[in-house]
């Protein structure tokens, strides 16, 4: 995944999406060629020459300057995580020197705070969407098909990407399997920028490329987003659906995050919560 390359295909991915009409642009009728507008209209109304606009698109200006990226962000609104995503891979940071790749670790600590909370599930997601470490409730929740020992392991560790678009379980779980799939390709897409040219994520797209029609549909959307606070649907198969909130926290200088899994209080999905809470608790005496 050369930033170059990623670059251009994210820019023509959001030209595509944007009619002339919608940039403000005379329209006269006929057919166009292209969806979206042209490399000469988004130059024009950015205030910068067609060749340039189209060196830049190629991958051959690395000096944009603010002044330029940021009115290539106007004319085709991009949202500031879809702005930030532009100027990393614009100005892609320079790559450092190769060493072994090591498995990420979860700081003991970290993994004590999530332990700490028994009432509600708690995990902790790598760099690529791995889940380095779980508590009982998480690992019951998302996967419980899964050993629980798996983050354990680095070559068997579950990956959030990997179960949703390729674990019928998952699929099951999510009362929008669309909107989370949507979600966690955009947030996968961002991750891409920031460390490009990383084989572990190669590795990853490439699987689920493969894999799933799906996955390739969605990845070559170029849709960026942030995985921030949100609510969703799960069908768990055992305590019935429950309406969670997801609350995002990210580690400094790890890129890593821990994700939280709340209930609102005194609703039927925090009575279904508490349900999964006592059968873990069973289930973790009776292997006591």
């Amino acid at each position: 995944m050369d930033t170059h390359v990623e670059l251009g295909e994210f820019l023509r991915s959001r030209r595509a999406v944007l009619s002339p009409e919608e940039a403000g642009l005379p329209t006269f009728g006929g057919r166009r060629r292209v969806p979206g507008l042209r490399r000469e209209e988004l130059a024009q109304l950015a205030g910068v020459s067609a060749g340039y606009y189209t060196r830049l698109e190629q991958g051959q200006s690395p000096n944009a300057s603010d002044a330029v990226l940021d009115a290539i962000a106007r004319v085709l609104r991009l949202d500031d995580v879809e702005r930030s995503h532009l100027y990393t891979l614009a100005r892609p940071a320079a790559k450092p020197r190769r060493r072994a790749v090591r498995p990420e670790q979860v700081r003991p600590t970290v993994g004590v705070m999530i332990d700490a909370f028994a009432q509600v599930p708690a995990l902790v997601m790598g760099r690529f969407l791995d889940v380095l470490a779980w508590n009982p409730m998480a690992h019951a929740l998302i996967a419980g098909h899964v050993d629980f020992t798996a983050p354990t392991r680095p070559a068997d560790r579950p990956n959030i990407a990997r179960l949703l678009f390729l674990d019928p379980h998952a699929r099951e779980l999510y009362g929008d399997w669309t909107r989370k799939a949507r979600s966690t390709v955009a947030d996968l897409r961002l991750i891409s920028g920031r460390y490009p040219g990383d084989p572990r994520l190669a590795a990853l797209v490439g699987e689920l490329t493969l894999s799933s029609s799906e996955f390739a549909k969605l990845w070559a959307a170029h849709t960026v987003g942030d995985c921030g606070t949100n609510t969703r649907d799960y069908h768990h198969p055992v305590v019935g659906t429950m309406q969670l909130t997801i609350e995002f926290m990210a580690l400094p200088d790890e890129g890593q995050r821990v994700a939280v899994f709340t209930a609102a209080p005194d609703s039927p999905s925090a009575a279904a919560l508490s349900l999964l809470t006592d059968i873990v608790a069973d289930t973790a005496s009776g292997r006591a």
